[in-house]
Protein backbone atom coordinates (compact mmCIF):
# COMPACT_ATOMS: atom_id res chain seq x y z
CA UNK A 1 0.00 0.00 0.00
CA UNK A 2 0.98 3.22 -1.03
CA UNK A 3 1.89 6.10 1.78
CA UNK A 4 0.52 8.64 -0.49
CA UNK A 5 -2.72 10.38 1.19
CA UNK A 6 -5.86 10.75 -1.22
CA UNK A 7 -6.93 13.81 -1.78
CA UNK A 8 -10.05 15.49 -3.73
CA UNK A 9 -9.12 15.41 -7.43
CA UNK A 10 -9.63 18.47 -9.77
CA UNK A 11 -10.76 17.64 -13.32
CA UNK A 12 -9.86 20.13 -15.59
CA UNK A 13 -10.42 19.85 -19.54
CA UNK A 14 -8.18 21.77 -21.90
CA UNK A 15 -7.80 22.00 -26.24
CA UNK A 16 -5.41 22.23 -28.82
CA UNK A 17 -6.82 24.04 -30.95
CA UNK A 18 -4.89 23.43 -34.28
CA UNK A 19 -4.97 25.45 -37.56
CA UNK A 20 -4.77 24.48 -41.32
CA UNK A 21 -1.27 25.07 -40.99
CA UNK A 22 -0.65 22.51 -38.05
CA UNK A 23 -0.25 25.58 -35.46
CA UNK A 24 -1.44 25.19 -31.65
CA UNK A 25 -3.38 28.13 -30.56
CA UNK A 26 -2.21 28.99 -26.52
CA UNK A 27 -3.10 32.08 -24.14
CA UNK A 28 -1.68 33.93 -21.71
CA UNK A 29 -3.23 33.73 -17.69
CA UNK A 30 -4.07 37.45 -17.11
CA UNK A 31 -2.88 39.29 -14.04
CA UNK A 32 -4.56 38.17 -10.75
CA UNK A 33 -5.37 34.92 -11.71
CA UNK A 34 -3.13 31.41 -10.70
CA UNK A 35 0.02 31.31 -12.68
CA UNK A 36 -0.52 34.47 -14.46
CA UNK A 37 1.47 35.78 -17.03
CA UNK A 38 2.34 32.02 -18.35
CA UNK A 39 0.79 30.44 -21.44
CA UNK A 40 -1.50 27.90 -21.55
CA UNK A 41 -4.15 25.72 -23.59
CA UNK A 42 -7.39 27.23 -23.31
CA UNK A 43 -9.72 25.26 -20.86
CA UNK A 44 -10.85 24.97 -17.36
CA UNK A 45 -12.59 22.52 -14.61
CA UNK A 46 -15.30 20.30 -15.44
CA UNK A 47 -17.94 21.20 -13.17
CA UNK A 48 -20.14 18.87 -11.10
CA UNK A 49 -22.63 16.78 -13.60
CA UNK A 50 -20.56 17.83 -16.67
CA UNK A 51 -18.58 15.30 -19.18
CA UNK A 52 -15.05 16.55 -19.95
CA UNK A 53 -16.62 17.34 -23.72
CA UNK A 54 -19.38 19.32 -22.26
CA UNK A 55 -17.31 21.05 -20.04
CA UNK A 56 -14.64 22.03 -22.93
CA UNK A 57 -17.02 23.41 -25.38
CA UNK A 58 -18.76 25.64 -22.64
CA UNK A 59 -14.75 26.78 -21.66
CA UNK A 60 -14.33 27.38 -24.83
CA UNK A 61 -17.20 29.62 -26.17
CA UNK A 62 -16.67 31.66 -22.90
CA UNK A 63 -12.76 31.98 -23.07
CA UNK A 64 -12.51 32.21 -26.87
CA UNK A 65 -16.16 33.07 -28.55
CA UNK A 66 -16.11 30.34 -30.41
CA UNK A 67 -18.16 27.30 -31.00
CA UNK A 68 -17.13 23.47 -30.74
CA UNK A 69 -18.88 20.50 -31.85
CA UNK A 70 -18.41 17.88 -29.04
CA UNK A 71 -17.56 15.34 -31.74
CA UNK A 72 -14.69 17.42 -33.13
CA UNK A 73 -12.72 16.89 -30.04
CA UNK A 74 -9.87 14.18 -29.82
CA UNK A 75 -8.91 13.03 -26.37
CA UNK A 76 -4.98 13.10 -26.84
CA UNK A 77 -3.56 12.67 -23.26
CA UNK A 78 -3.89 13.13 -20.04
CA UNK A 79 -1.31 15.05 -16.78
CA UNK A 80 -1.96 14.05 -13.30
CA UNK A 81 0.13 16.65 -10.82
CA UNK A 82 -0.05 17.29 -6.95
CA UNK A 83 -1.35 20.32 -6.11
CA UNK A 84 -1.54 22.32 -3.05
CA UNK A 85 -5.13 21.01 -1.44
CA UNK A 86 -6.13 18.82 -4.61
CA UNK A 87 -4.89 16.24 -7.44
CA UNK A 88 -4.85 17.98 -10.84
CA UNK A 89 -6.07 15.91 -13.55
CA UNK A 90 -5.94 17.54 -16.65
CA UNK A 91 -7.02 16.29 -20.06
CA UNK A 92 -5.94 17.09 -23.07
CA UNK A 93 -7.75 16.83 -26.70
CA UNK A 94 -6.77 17.95 -30.17
CA UNK A 95 -9.08 19.89 -32.33
CA UNK A 96 -8.92 20.85 -35.92
CA UNK A 97 -12.83 22.28 -36.62
CA UNK A 98 -14.75 25.16 -35.04
CA UNK A 99 -16.80 27.84 -35.34
CA UNK A 100 -15.90 31.54 -35.19
CA UNK A 101 -12.10 33.69 -35.04
CA UNK A 102 -10.63 32.72 -31.58
CA UNK A 103 -10.75 36.06 -29.10
CA UNK A 104 -8.90 36.78 -25.84
CA UNK A 105 -11.97 37.50 -24.07
CA UNK A 106 -10.53 35.23 -20.42
CA UNK A 107 -6.77 35.83 -21.14
CA UNK A 108 -4.15 38.79 -21.52
CA UNK A 109 -2.86 37.46 -25.25
CA UNK A 110 -3.77 34.72 -27.69
CA UNK A 111 -0.88 32.69 -29.92
CA UNK A 112 -0.67 30.29 -32.23
CA UNK A 113 2.53 28.58 -32.37
CA UNK A 114 3.97 25.45 -33.90
CA UNK A 115 4.09 22.27 -31.34
CA UNK A 116 8.23 22.68 -31.16
CA UNK A 117 8.14 26.64 -30.17
CA UNK A 118 5.83 25.79 -27.45
CA UNK A 119 9.04 24.55 -25.20
CA UNK A 120 10.60 28.34 -25.65
CA UNK A 121 6.73 29.63 -23.64
CA UNK A 122 6.69 29.79 -20.16
CA UNK A 123 4.06 27.14 -19.78
CA UNK A 124 2.30 25.80 -16.53
CA UNK A 125 4.03 22.72 -15.38
CA UNK A 126 1.19 19.94 -15.97
CA UNK A 127 0.91 21.52 -19.74
CA UNK A 128 4.57 20.48 -20.89
CA UNK A 129 4.31 17.25 -21.34
CA UNK A 130 2.21 17.71 -24.20
CA UNK A 131 4.10 19.26 -26.07
CA UNK A 132 5.54 16.09 -27.15
CA UNK A 133 2.15 14.55 -28.13
CA UNK A 134 1.18 17.12 -29.71
CA UNK A 135 4.34 16.94 -31.63
CA UNK A 136 3.92 13.29 -32.74
CA UNK A 137 -0.41 13.75 -33.21
CA UNK A 138 0.97 16.36 -35.78
CA UNK A 139 3.40 14.65 -37.40
CA UNK A 140 1.25 11.97 -38.11
CA UNK A 141 -1.46 13.64 -39.45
Amino acid sequence: MSNSVIRASLFVVAVALVDAAGRVLVQQRPAGKQMAGLWEFPGGKVEPGETPEAALVREVTEELGVTIAPDALRPLTFASEPLADRHLLLLLYLCREWSGEPQALDATALAWHAPNELRGLAMPPADLPFIDFLEDALTQS
